[in-house]
């Protein structure tokens, strides 16, 4: 054991040195720029799925590796690493920065949720909403960061009020006196024996007003086992922590910016089709918006079952008394909302910019009419989303953090919303350096001729009919992506995907757009992804808790995105013809080798 408990110990370092000595004999013995590069992808996807070197060094492998095989030169390699990508991606973390600098999405969060009420079914659904929304315009770790204590402090108060209710129910019985209704000690003892059976796990500290106690009889304090008065409680407390963790994630389907797999898959695929257009923050939004609507309100029905029981009718039951612990759930978040105050100068500001900046994303090339960017039509395809993100993005760091007074001299009032030091505090440089990686392998597997052989290899795959090697496709990736980081799955299996769809003649959209949304379905898992992990560390869960829940959610998922490209998403981008900004046929790639 003691030996295993050292193997265990430099696991990290064993895969590091044996993965490549393993793969060795790949370059050394076939010798040709598709083994070449091969060996460089398998070594990159062991790194990545391991986590054996952090995921930004790994991906700095290729601007190593490629010019030492001769596959690219340094220069090409190094601007594969800086892409359209990180400039859309600097401004959306400008108007992150400000939104949770001034609390806005605090305010968001908490309007949502007095919105739809306190009952515990609608309570996780307007927290699920909230945190999708946020989602979509912010990176799922933080919104998941920024919500998970708001849910925290509501979960505290729910039950503090269950024992508040216990204690009441304690001092009515045992520390109220009333001469005419007063009980016999035998029929106070039965009666006292009832409430504690009744009201048994509820942890109360009692506080008894002399004024009204009976001086012979002390206020019993029931015993709980563990934090939670009931295993109701325990149940209500998972379900609103995964809750936040689910729809953290699935919000960030909706838009291009909403997760970093949506980036990747963009740029990637403007890599790959540099003559096709289709790709904007509109038609994302029109073909997913409706796609996280429908796993959002499946999941919410499938967390609520599993965690709050069936009895849905309660939901549309519309009782004018509220229990107590609704009563305690609306006041702490009425007194939340309350205690943010009236807007501030930086919330209206940024608010304004932020629609500001949506609208010009959705009407740049909105596709069903023209969009502003047909003004320029002696510059079409100059502009893109990353050209709208910088010029609001650094309008964060000009707009003053204060409204201007002319009467005061207060040197602090010259700030801007946002300074520097706190948009690198917000920037994921991992995730740039490891996109830039993916480019550079992206560049590289072209280059080599490794997409074309791979492609060639998975020709049999069109035997089989399109939708099973799409939901194939969909099953794998969700699987890998359980165990490997989103980003990276994304990046290694592009590479493979596009020449698939291209090798059984089909439209690269058809496969790579339910893949992509799929890499995000890492919902088992406490290490599947940041926002698991967030709720994992308050302490209502179990793993089991965890993978039992994410199932239903992997499902749901994957059939929602399967109706979705099979419906509104073929005619949005006409899937089932072979596009013409892709290879002419699958064929004529396979001679080109």
């Amino acid at each position: 054991m003691g030996f295993l408990a050292r193997l265990w110990a430099v696991r990290r370092f064993l895969v590091v040195v044996l993965t490549p000595l393993l793969l060795l004999p790949l370059p050394l013995l076939v010798r040709t720029k598709v083994a070449e590069c091969a060996f460089v992808l398998f070594l990159m996807a062991v790194y990545w799925l391991t986590e054996a070197m952090p995921l930004a060094v790994t991906a700095l492998l290729p601007a190593l590796l490629f010019p030492l095989f001769g596959i690219l030169m340094s220069s090409q390699v190094a601007s594969a690493y800086f892409k359209d990508f990180h400039l859309l991606l600097m401004g959306v973390v400008c108007l992150a920065t400000s939104i949770e600098k001034c609390n806005l999405h605090k305010r968001i969060a908490l309007k949502l949720v007095l919105l739809v009420g306190v009952n515990p079914g609608w309570l996780m659904l307007g927290f699920m909403v909230s945190t999708a929304f946020l989602s979509m315009w912010l990176s799922n770790t933080t919104t998941a960061a920024m919500v998970m204590p708001i849910v925290e402090a509501v979960i505290q108060q729910i039950l503090h009020a269950e024992a508040e209710v216990s204690a009441v129910r304690m001092t009515q019985i045992n520390g109220i006196v009333n001469q005419g209704l007063q009980l016999n000690d035998e029929e106070k003892a039965e009666k006292s024996k009832e409430i504690l059976s009744n009201e048994v796990g509820h942890k109360v500290v009692v506080t008894v007003d002399h004024e009204y106690a009976s001086p012979q009889t002390a206020v019993p304090i029931p015993q709980t086992e563990g934090k939670y008065g009931s295993r109701k409680d325990h149940m209500l407390c998972k379900g609103l922590s995964l809750c936040i963790a689910y729809s953290s994630t699935i919000g960030g389907l909706s838009t291009i910016t909403g997760t970093s797999t949506n980036l990747i898959f963009a740029e990637q695929f403007n890599q790959f089709y540099p003559d096709c257009q289709c790709i904007n923050f509109g038609s994302w939004f029109v073909l997913c918006f409706p796609i996280t609507v429908l796993i959002l309100l499946f999941s919410w029905l499938w967390l609520h079952w599993v965690f709050l029981g069936s009895d849905f009718k309660a939901l549309l039951s519309c009782r004018k008394e509220k229990s107590e612990r609704e009563r305690a759930s609306a006041e702490i978040i009425a007194n939340e909302y309350k205690n943010l105050g009236p807007l501030s100068y930086q919330e209206i500001v940024t608010l304004t910019i932020f629609i500001f900046m949506t609208l010009l994303w959705f009407t740049r090339d909105p596709g069903f009419i023209p969009g502003w960017s047909s003004l320029f039509k002696q510059y079409k395809g100059y502009a893109t989303d990353s050209s709208v993100a910088l010029l609001l993005g650094l309008l964060f760091f000009i707009i003053p953090a204060n409204k201007p007074d002319r009467y005061s001299s207060d040197v602090s009032s010259s700030s801007t919303l946002i300074t520097w030091k706190e948009f690198q505090s917000c920037m994921p440089w991992e995730i740039c350096l490891l996109v830039g990686g993916g480019f550079a392998l992206a560049e590289g597997t072209k280059e080599s001729g490794l997409s074309v052989w791979v492609g060639q290899q998975l020709t049999p795959l069109g035997s089989l009919p399109v939708f099973v090697t799409v939901m194939l496709s969909c099953l794998i990736v969700t699987s890998v992506t359980e165990v490997a980081s989103n980003p990276a799955t994304i990046t290694i299996f592009f590479p493979i995907l596009a020449p698939l769809a291209e090798a059984i003649n089909i439209n690269p959209l058809y496969i790579l757009i339910p893949t992509t949304l799929c890499t995000s379905f890492a919902f088992l898992l406490p290490a599947a992804n940041p926002p698991n992990a967030i709720v994992f560390t308050y302490g209502h869960l179990n793993v089991i808790d965890m993978v039992k829940a994410g199932l239903g959610v992997n499902v749901i998922g994957v059939l929602v995105v399967m109706l979705a490209i099979s419906t509104w998403g073929e005619p949005l981008f006409h899937l089932s013809q072979y596009p013409t900004w892709a290879a002419p046929t699958a064929s004529s790639n396979i001679t080109g080798l």
